[in-house]
């Protein structure tokens, strides 16, 4: 039987365009929560997609950054973070990686082919990342 988060994930991939991967990570824990993929993949690279994502939002650096950011602005250090969507072109490939609106340790991960349209695959991704959140 099918769970939410997998329904989820299975109408984001068919929603954002060119999507060739969906997944969702838990970066506390630095866990795959689910994936859905058009090909399968050993286990040992999803699960380093899923410490990328951490590491890319979440890293040493990356929260140094930001704790500058506040501090230059003035802004109290409240747990919220100015990185909220990354994205990554490979030779082949576009990874949009989007934090949880949510549960802000908690991203989306989509791989979409190098030829999708990005703005159309950033929208789709967007529009998809609430239902996703919301089967959890």
């Amino acid at each position: 039987m099918i769970n939410n988060l997998d329904r989820a994930l299975t109408n984001a991939q068919n929603a954002v365009p060119e999507c060739v991967a969906a997944g969702y990570v838990d970066m506390s824990t630095g866990m795959l929560l689910a994936v859905k993929t058009v090909d399968s993949h050993p286990r040992e690279v999803l699960d380093l997609v899923a410490a990328a994502t951490a590491d890319l939002f979440q890293g040493s650096n990356v929260v140094a950054i930001e704790r500058m950011f506040k501090k230059t602005r003035g802004v109290k250090d409240d747990g919220h973070h100015y990185f909220q969507e990354l994205l990554v072109m490979s030779d082949n490939l576009l990874h949009i990686f989007m934090r949880g609106k949510k549960n802000t340790d908690h991203a989306a991960v989509f791989v979409c082919r190098k030829n999708a349209n990005l703005g159309m695959a950033l929208t789709k991704a967007r529009m998809a990342l609430e239902s996703i959140e919301t089967s959890v």
